[in-house]
């Protein structure tokens, strides 16, 4: 069995051996804990086609988002799509840790899935809780780095998604973390993010949305976060 499997596909599996892939919560914990409690580049065995004795960061969260969205485990059924935005740094005010450094220009483009726990009225407001997938591009001193986040939510609006508040916490890759003053401390950041959405035209909204970078002094103390503030523009489907 490849590394991949063992590593990665076998937290898919209970005690018993048996599949527990309508269970999504219970999968995405199990993935995450193995993401981060593993070593960023785990050995594994050469060959004489000369790969690489480690994989990546970026190797590893892909292999992550695969297994969360891959057909063969369900959860396709489970997961619906809800929105994609685009988004764009207006500020950077501190609102944790200390202040950044340097200043930052980000560049992203999210996609959000509905997850199946909800609670909504007759009414048609509760609450859900969604994924949001994004990637884009965090730059500072004439340096850029791709990004990639995975972070599960929890929202509070109406159901068709018009008038939303969200508040979630989840994990990113930097392909670039030092940035002349500025060390974030490793690729792996952990992330927080609030948001708040409002209805623009037809399918069309606007929100707001607070994104936190840092590595939670995993690296150090030396590290250094970042807070961004974010205009989102956003289409239902």
């Amino acid at each position: 069995m490849s590394w991949i499997n063992t590593q990665y596909f076998v937290v898919l599996i209970d005690k018993r051996g048996k599949f527990r892939s309508s269970d999504l919560g219970w999968n995405l914990l199990k993935l995450m804990k193995s993401f981060l409690s593993s070593r960023v580049c785990p050995g594994i065995s050469s060959s004489l086609t000369g790969w690489p004795n480690c994989l990546s960061p970026f190797g590893r969260m892909l292999i992550v988002i695969f297994s969360i969205f891959s057909p063969e485990l369900s959860y396709a059924d489970e997961m619906k799509w809800h929105s994609f935005s685009i988004r764009a740094r207006v500020s950077e005010q501190t609102l944790l840790g200390d202040d950044a450094p340097e200043v930052f220009e980000v560049y992203d483009l999210a996609v959000n899935f509905s997850l199946p726990w909800q609670d909504y009225s007759t009414s048609g407001w509760g609450t859900g809780t969604r994924l949001m997938v994004s990637t884009g591009i965090l730059q500072a001193t004439g340096r850029s780095a791709f990004v990639v986040s995975v972070i599960p939510e929890l929202t509070l609006g109406s159901e068709d998604g018009q008038f939303t508040l969200d508040l979630g916490a989840g994990g990113a890759l930097f392909s670039q973390y030092r940035f002349k003053r500025q060390d974030f401390g490793g690729p792996f950041q952990f992330a927080l993010t609030f948001g708040v959405g409002i209805p623009l035209y037809n399918n069309l909204g606007l929100g707001y949305r607070y994104l936190h970078y840092s590595d939670a002094g995993v690296n150090g103390s030396d590290t250094t976060g970042a807070d961004l503030h974010m205009i989102e523009l956003s289409y239902r489907f």
